[in-house]
């Protein structure tokens, strides 16, 4: 379904994935950004844990942590675990739905036949990441050697836990609507075990412990009116803490050439699915990495007055000619 009708009548965001982050009135859209936002409003100075832990030589590898979950992890990992989903699924309304999302069509009997090639795309993606985690001493350690886990095994063990478990059968009734059933396939075990890759088991294995140990801080909140109140009622933020802090500031030169200036309508949309449905609006602000638009007003109009926060990585940012959807 295209946009998200959610998104789309409250905050007239037709941006399509998920996560999306909202503090006060900001909302910030995809995984890269959130997880930025979220360690510049909630240090670790402050109490907080952090995402990016120093390493054991006492450097910050923030960036090629950074880098390590988006360019590996969201990207070439990622679509091979999407790779070894069951055809069932496919075959159902989510793949009808993600027709729409990657547009065109979607032949579940061939991404089913094409298992066995995406699992030894899978043996050649954890053949690159023993060595990671292989020593003679069997300690055990972290993607890059922190003292405790960084977004970088927080992302790896995420990819590899959904990969291990849709390639199953498990999520499938749910993914499906109730079209299918959960099933109990050989999924990723030909590759993914403990003798093939002993280092980068016995990591995924202490992960999976570690989240399972992490005390639950997760509220829900049955009534989304009472979000969408307390939204309203938080003030915005000020001109000065609109933008993520970076190390410099946005290139006006280049601004200006590409038309992406202040108060120009500008389309965004991802790089890979979902660039037929860009979301439109007013440039407020901008960054290296980041742009924050106002939305362009729909109809029904957003029941909150939102500014919305995109990471440039992974995105295009375009002028626009005004338009409605």
């Amino acid at each position: 379904m295209m946009p998200r009708p959610l998104l789309k009548n409250t905050f007239n965001l037709t941006y399509r994935k998920i996560p999306i982050l909202a503090i006060g009135r900001e909302i910030y859209c995809d995984t890269s950004l959130v997880a930025e936002a979220l360690e510049h409003f909630f240090p670790e100075s402050e109490g907080y844990r952090t995402l990016y832990p120093l390493a054991a030589d006492g450097r910050s590898y923030r960036p090629m942590i950074r880098g390590f979950a988006s360019y590996w992890t969201d990207r070439p990992l990622f679509r091979v675990a999407c790779g070894l989903m069951p055809a069932s699924i496919w075959a159902s309304a989510f793949g009808r739905d993600r027709e729409g999302l990657i547009g065109h069509s979607i032949d579940a009997e061939k991404l089913g036949r094409k298992i066995p090639e995406n699992l030894s795309k899978l043996d050649l993606q954890l053949s690159m990441l023993e060595p990671l985690f292989a020593n003679d001493s069997g300690d055990e350690g972290f993607v890059f050697s922190t003292e405790s886990p960084s977004l970088a095994d927080i992302s790896l063990f995420y990819e590899l836990k959904w990969g291990e478990e849709i390639a199953k059968g498990k999520y499938t009734e749910g993914i499906t609507q109730g079209e299918t059933k959960d099933g109990e396939l050989e999924g990723a075990a030909p590759v993914l075990n403990a003798q093939r890759y002993p280092g980068l088991w016995r990591w995924y294995k202490m992960m999976e412990v570690y989240f399972e140990n992490l005390p639950s801080t997760e509220e829900t909140c049955k009534n989304f009116e009472e979000v969408v109140k307390k939204m309203r009622e938080s003030p915005a933020l000020g001109t000065r803490s609109l933008l993520l802090p970076t190390p410099r500031s946005t290139h006006a030169e280049l601004d200006k050439k590409t038309g992406c200036v202040e108060g120009a309508l500008v389309s965004i949309a991802p790089d890979d699915t979902g660039r037929d449905d860009p979301t439109l609006g007013t440039l407020i602000a901008m960054s290296p990495e980041e742009v924050v638009i106002k939305p362009q007003k729909l109809d029904p109009p957003a029941t909150v007055d939102v500014r919305i926060h995109f990471p440039r990585l992974g995105f295009v940012v375009r002028p626009s000619p005004a338009s409605k959807l």
